[in-house]
């Protein structure tokens, strides 16, 4: 039996590089990596085009995206929707001429979903409201791909599929502070404050918005799992644990695994974001028996533990902290 081809967009970035190695254990499955926008700029068709001709790929997998943290989105919303949209619709458009793939998984966001949803969030409620303002246009590019992704099965029968994981961490995540999430920027922020001695560490916030976690390779697991089902559609579908914890407790949780002993104040004038994200994830564990493996404890201890073992790669980073 040959093997199948899969194109990995974004293949050596965070979620990208433990795809990649998940399916690479796989002898089924022949794996590139498209990664670097100097050298593959998916926001042009042509690059497009021809990287579905270099590599006549069965599946491709897209994970390639401009992102960051609250501060980053709202320091670039034209940027983050541009690009998130160009990359998205000449994928999709590109590879339903191309007419030879039996899959496309795209990965969205869970800042699609409105600013105010019922807790937990389910896939049927996505377009009952605004998102969040700061992360509003990112993840309204998303909302536009997946509906895109809708129409074209609709009217191509395009093999559509349609991920939603919630917030990733883990080893390999980006902690540089102008664009990093949640995790990486409390770890880097509290590394600091016992790097030199600091008796306090501000956060941003009240503390009060809750969030909900998701280890990098529970979500690379769900998409080898999504792919090696025939019976799913475009519709789309949440990826996370089902299980919220406030900032608040995330900061004292990371301030005990790092053995920080200083206090924790709150810059209540930066804003929370979203009030509160939480996922049903009963559709994919019904899709493709999907459940999330690590207790959000371990997995901040190993993502920790990565940092640790690589922070002569984040010296730098440090000026940037406050």
């Amino acid at each position: 039996m040959s093997q199948l081809k899969i194109l990995v967009t974004g293949g050596r970035g965070f979620l990208g590089k433990s795809v990649c190695r998940q399916l690479e254990s796989q002898d089924k499955y022949e794996v590139t990596a498209l990664s670097g926008k100097s050298a593959w700029d998916l926001t042009k068709q042509k690059y497009v085009d021809y990287a579905l001709h270099e590599f006549t790929p069965d599946i491709v997998i897209h994970l390639a995206a401009t992102v960051g943290g609250i501060g980053a989105n709202k320091e670039n919303p034209g940027l983050f929707m541009y690009d998130n949209l160009a990359m998205g619709m000449n994928l999709i458009e590109s590879c339903r001429k191309y007419g030879k793939l039996q899959k496309f998984v795209m990965v969205g966001t869970v800042c699609a979903y409105p600013k105010f949803t019922n807790v937990p969030f389910k896939e049927e409620d996505i377009w009952k409201g605004y998102p969040e303002e700061t992360n509003a246009p990112y993840g309204i590019a998303k909302k536009a791909l997946m509906e895109l992704l809708i129409a074209y099965h609709k009217q191509y029968n395009f093999p559509a599929i349609n991920l939603i994981p919630v917030n990733m961490y883990g080893p390999h995540d980006n902690f540089h502070p102008k664009i990093s999430h949640v995790i990486p920027a409390l770890i880097l922020k509290i590394q600091k404050a016992i790097d030199e001695h600091r008796d306090t560490v501000v956060c941003w916030g009240t503390g009060d918005a809750s969030r909900e976690f998701l280890y990098v390779d529970d979500c690379a697991q769900a998409i080898a799992l999504s792919i090696g089902q025939d019976n799913i559609g475009p519709e789309p579908i949440n990826i996370g644990t089902g299980k919220e914890i406030t900032i608040f407790d995330l900061v004292y949780m990371l301030k005990d695994l790092m053995g920080y002993e200083g206090d924790i104040e709150w810059d209540t004038s930066k804003p929370d974001g979203q009030p509160r994200r939480c996922l049903d994830t009963s559709r994919a564990e019904k899709a493709f028996s999907f459940t999330a493996q690590t207790d959000l404890k371990n997995g901040l201890q190993q993502t920790i533990d990565w940092f640790n073992n690589n922070k002569e790669q984040f010296v730098d980073y440090f000026d940037h902290i406050q």
